[in-house]
């Protein structure tokens, strides 16, 4: 049994726990659940912020502890004043030391989409997405079949939330495509045993259909590797362990941008 299938057992039985603890009315008289969600392309193709989906993560099932010194606050305030064009935040709290107070801490401070990152395998996380203040959700295909990618993308775009579909190779990406997506993303990690290269959005840059926005993820820490992916046609760049590991992952952030000009 492999990372990916711990983290998925043991998303199931959290589901369920919160399920029996908050009823999805109680979800749906959230402060959130009504606002209007920010635009993930409108932000991500914006000229004069970066394509940079900046991500707040204290840990990783590979690396351990990140950096657990830094607040959500001042760090999501600072990559969205370093132009970064949405905020992922990680919810998974066994595994990458995540809360979904996280979430609700950066909706409430930034003014620009935000991510919640997590293990989507239930139409409730949906629902919770919307109710803490999330943009956009993310479906990985690795852990979803095509029918609950359709259903979960169909549910997340009634709720007018942005939805993002993470590929690892050629073949999760065409069971994967439909019209409820907003954008593909490239994990350049593998889920499996989380080695990570590049080389995997380069090789599927050309299959993802144009009318999807193009997101690379993970393995990104040289600006020089967001000009060549521009060049093969990727919008955005999903970075979070660059900025995070150093003290300041704000000033990581903006030190990197000056070099993207």
């Amino acid at each position: 049994m492999n990372i990916l299938d711990r983290i998925v057992i043991n998303k199931k039985r959290e589901v369920q726990k919160a399920k029996a603890r908050t009823s999805y009315i109680e979800l749906e008289e959230s402060d959130f659940f009504h606002r209007d969600c920010y635009s993930f392309k409108e932000f991500l193709l914006d000229p004069q912020r970066t394509g940079i989906i900046a991500e707040f993560k204290r840990k990783s099932p590979s690396k351990g502890i990140i950096n657990d010194k830094v607040s959500v606050k001042e760090v999501t305030n600072a990559y969205a004043a370093a132009g970064a064009s949405a905020l992922s935040v990680l919810t998974d709290r066994n595994f990458f030391m995540g809360s979904k107070a996280d979430l609700i801490k950066a909706r409430q401070t930034n003014t620009i989409p935000v991510l919640r990152k997590d293990f989507m395998i239930d139409e409730y996380q949906i629902i919770e997405a919307k109710s803490l203040g999330a943009d956009i959700i993310l479906l990985i295909a690795a852990i979803l079949t095509p029918g609950e990618i359709q259903k979960l993308a169909s549910l997340a775009k009634s709720l007018r939330l942005n939805v993002l579909l993470e590929v690892h190779n050629l073949e999760e990406l065409e069971r994967s495509i439909n019209p409820n997506l907003d954008a593909i993303g490239v994990n350049n990690r593998n889920l499996a045993d989380f080695s990570v290269s590049v080389e995997t959005s380069f090789k599927l840059a050309d299959h993802i259909p144009t009318e999807f926005l193009k997101i690379s993820e993970s393995a990104i820490s040289n600006p020089e590797t967001i000009k060549q992916l521009k060049l093969a046609g990727f919008n955005g760049f999903l970075i979070g362990e660059n900025f995070m590991k150093q003290e300041d992952p704000g000033l990581a952030m903006r030190e990197f941008v000056t070099w993207l000009k």
